[in-house]
């Protein structure tokens, strides 16, 4: 993927972290998931009292299914973080490793600096597929 498109996919996940709904953990995140046609939706983390937190790249990933895409080629990800980059949660990865092991994750600080790591080395034997299930390949 080329520096152009990065810089642009950043940019929205840090647009999207604005939204953030976080009165508890004050905590905001944001996301811009690159679909394989080149169409961008973006997320935010969601709270509510209960703890039971949608975070910024499950939303974004949620958005793009319910309009009919499932393939995809990178997502940013943004938070407020300055001394490590933001990392998604183990939920998190393994909602993107439904999608594939082999699409860019790229993980950001607020200076734009940023570590792009493909989904599978983020979730190293990761649950691909249940072997169980009547559609899984035997």
């Amino acid at each position: 993927m080329d520096e152009t498109k990065i810089k642009e996919l950043i940019s929205e996940s840090v647009s999207a972290k604005k939204h953030a709904y976080c009165k508890y953990s004050n905590f905001p995140v944001g996301a811009a998931l690159l679909c394989e046609d080149g169409t961008i939706f973006t997320g935010c983390n969601i709270e509510n009292v209960a703890y039971s937190s949608i975070c910024a790249e499950q939303t974004a990933i949620a958005k793009a299914v319910s309009e009919g895409h499932t393939k995809f080629k990178a997502i940013a990800v943004s938070s407020n973080q300055t001394e490590n980059v933001i990392s998604p949660c183990g939920p998190c990865r393994q909602y993107l490793v439904e999608f594939g092991g082999n699409w860019d994750v790229i993980m950001t600080k607020p200076d734009m600096t940023y570590k792009m790591m493909k989904t599978s080395e983020l979730l190293p034997l990761g649950f691909v597929q249940n072997p169980f299930l009547p559609t899984a390949k035997k």
